[in-house]
């Protein structure tokens, strides 16, 4: 009985956390004029390189079907264009332009800094536990 009110404590103070991170991440990239799905896609392909669209949502953790939309709106603000492949002709890539890696450059290190200020009250050998605990418990949710 005992374990089973630890684990739904420990449920109850994962999904607070994550949901008050996310928070500090919507309000972060928002000050850019960005949402966080659009904020992710740039930063995907500002760190990995051109990204077959089709893979893109498997990687920021959104559906296929709103992955047109998303580069869509970035195309729209000039930070991403599509390109294609030319080996196949069915692969289309989206590729960050001159703009998008500039705002990159710019405000990455201004939201890394803000992640960081998140983090600051637990010390480096804490924060790859708790890392590698998380891990644990994905990869156990995901197999049953």
């Amino acid at each position: 009985m005992k374990l089973a009110s630890e684990e739904l404590k420990a449920v109850t103070v994962l999904l607070r956390t994550s949901q008050a991170i996310q928070e500090v991440i919507r309000k972060d990239v928002a000050s850019y004029g960005l949402n966080p799905t659009e904020f992710s896609v740039l930063e995907l392909l500002y760190h990995k390189g051109d990204q077959p669209t089709q893979l893109i949502g498997k990687k920021v953790l959104i559906s296929s079907s709103s992955i047109t939309y998303v580069v869509d709106k970035l195309e729209q603000k000039n930070y991403v264009k599509r390109k294609g492949c030319p080996k196949d002709r069915r692969v289309i890539y989206a590729v960050l332009t001159s703009k998008g890696k500039a705002l990159m450059d710019e405000i990455f290190p201004k939201h890394e800094n803000k992640l960081k200020e998140v983090f600051e009250t637990i010390n480096v050998d804490d924060l790859k536990q708790m890392s590698t605990f998380l891990k644990q418990v994905g990869y156990k949710a995901t197999s049953i």
